[in-house]
């Protein structure tokens, strides 16, 4: 990945100015919900922005950020400093790269199958430390999206609550794509309704806290339903290049 180490005033502008209008929105719908602002943070969906444009975010009190890509992930983390932000790694997870997040992130947003949270549990259980982790459902019944099933999540919860090195903090989702943010919205409900059932059965060393839906186009929808991580990439640092893998 190339390296741009400065960048024009007024992209330094520009994204200032993203983050305070994010900002401001999520603590209009927050409030819009009768809830308050400091529940709800933002994280910085960082995938394919390079380093520089992620300073101007983060001196623009951006401090999460969030990586779909383990070796993006590493190289950034390398430019930037591990403390610079809350690292949270926020893309698809194949079994195989588990033995590296728990040098790379504080949270891991898409556990999507029993499989990889036993091989996160594994890996914690070898380090000796726990990872912090939402379980992603796929409530859409998307072929082309990974995640639980809402009955699936209701049946192997008890699997997940036996394994003391995967700490659930809670539950994250991604909507089918929709017209308007406000096709949105039953799934978000759904979400937090998922959310309580699972609170209510009251499973030992299984918190269900967080929940981290929404992105750019549907983020203030998510807010006045629950949301406590909002995703959000493009609004801050603008449309991202072509994608390529890493």
């Amino acid at each position: 990945m190339s390296e741009v180490e400065t960048i024009a005033d007024d992209k330094v502008r520009s994204i200032a100015e993203n983050v305070a209008r994010v900002k401001a929105r999520i603590e209009q719908a927050a409030r819009r919900a009768g809830r308050d602002p400091s529940e709800v943070r933002l994280v910085a969906a960082s995938k394919m922005v390079d380093s520089a444009r992620i300073r101007a975010a983060l001196a623009s009190g951006v401090d999460i950020l969030g990586e779909n890509y383990l070796q993006e992930a590493r190289q950034k983390i390398g430019q930037l400093g591990a403390h610079a932000a809350e690292w949270h790694c926020i893309g698809a997870l194949q079994r195989n790269k588990v033995r590296y997040i728990f040098d790379l992130f504080s949270m891991v947003h898409a556990v999507d199958r029993l499989e990889l949270a036993d091989e996160i549990n594994r890996r914690g259980e070898r380090l000796g430390r726990s990872m912090p982790v939402l379980l992603e459902v796929n409530l859409g019944g998307e072929a082309t999206k990974s995640g639980f099933t809402p009955q699936a999540l209701m049946d192997e919860v008890e699997q997940l609550a036996a394994m003391p090195q995967l700490q659930v903090c809670g539950l994250m989702t991604i909507p089918p794509p929709a017209p308007s943010p406000e096709a949105a919205r039953p799934f978000f409900q759904e979400l937090r309704d998922l959310r309580d059932r699972l609170t209510q059965r009251g499973m030992a060393g299984l918190a269900f806290h967080e929940l981290s839906m929404g992105m750019t186009a549907d983020f203030e929808v998510a807010i006045e339903e629950g949301a406590t991580l909002v995703r959000v990439g493009t609004a801050i640092f603008g449309p991202r290049p072509a994608p390529r893998h890493a």
